[in-house]
């Protein structure tokens, strides 16, 4: 999805601060979380924005508060998303795995809405096995956003056979410094039973979220992990 502006106002701008806003309430500071409070249905760009980030928009309504509705026009913008950027013919696995679990996390978390919201379509899992893992690890990494607790489950039972290849792809995220990679991949072994014990998962990821902590998605990652997961630091 090609970069564009609004004004001054670059996309990667829009999704930073809609990144901010949602880690700020997955650790429960700030305003009570609403969607369209940090992305105006009425800004050209928020479509876009919740279509990169995906699921991850909706993350704090996974959270399981007592009394925490889905704020404000929250399913009005994400509609307008799925509308707006559905997966064409020739999409990638990734730009379906995304729209999917946005789909997906749409209907668990905003169901009290009388939106009508699509069908979440068919997603391809060969790449699961088919993979070597540094290509692996690079898709997964990108579909961090499906690691929310019971989004996608039927990819994460996949997963769980290669967890030893991510770890290896974590592994190599880090001496990279690709601290975006790194944090996405540290996220789902989160999900993942039995990360391998050697590769000190903990302060792995309190690594990458201080060396990489600049972005607001590394540390989105970051935080969830520890929120839904108890891991990170």
């Amino acid at each position: 999805m090609a970069e564009q502006t609004q004004g001054a106002v670059p996309l990667s701008a829009v999704i930073a601060d809609a990144a901010t806003g949602v880690a700020l309430a997955l650790r429960g500071e700030g305003d009570p979380y609403a969607l369209s409070a940090v992305l105006r249905q009425s800004d050209a760009l928020a479509p876009a924005a919740i279509r990169v980030l995906g699921a991850d928009v909706l993350a704090p309504y996974a959270m399981d508060l007592p009394g925490a509705p889905a704020g404000g026009n929250d399913a009005e913008v994400v509609h307008q998303a799925l509308t707006s950027f559905p997966p064409g013919a020739d999409a990638s696995e990734v730009s379906v795995w995304t729209y999917r679990g946005l789909v997906e996390a749409s209907h668990t978390l905003l169901s009290a809405s009388a939106r009508d919201w699509p069908p979440p379509p068919d997603a391809a899992t060969g790449w699961v096995d088919a993979d070597p893992w540094p290509k692996l690890s690079h898709r997964v990494s990108q579909l961090a956003a499906l690691a929310l607790p019971g989004l996608a489950p039927g990819l994460a039972e996949q997963l769980t056979a290669r967890t030893d290849d991510l770890a290896r792809g974590f592994v190599r995220a880090v001496r990279r410094r690709d601290w975006l990679q790194a944090a996405g991949l540290g996220r789902w072994l989160a999900r993942l039973p039995d990360a391998p014990e050697s590769l000190g998962l903990d302060s792995g990821l309190a690594f990458v979220r201080h060396m990489g902590g600049d972005d607001p998605r590394v540390t989105l990652h970051v935080v969830a992990a520890r929120r839904f997961y108890g891991r990170g630091w």
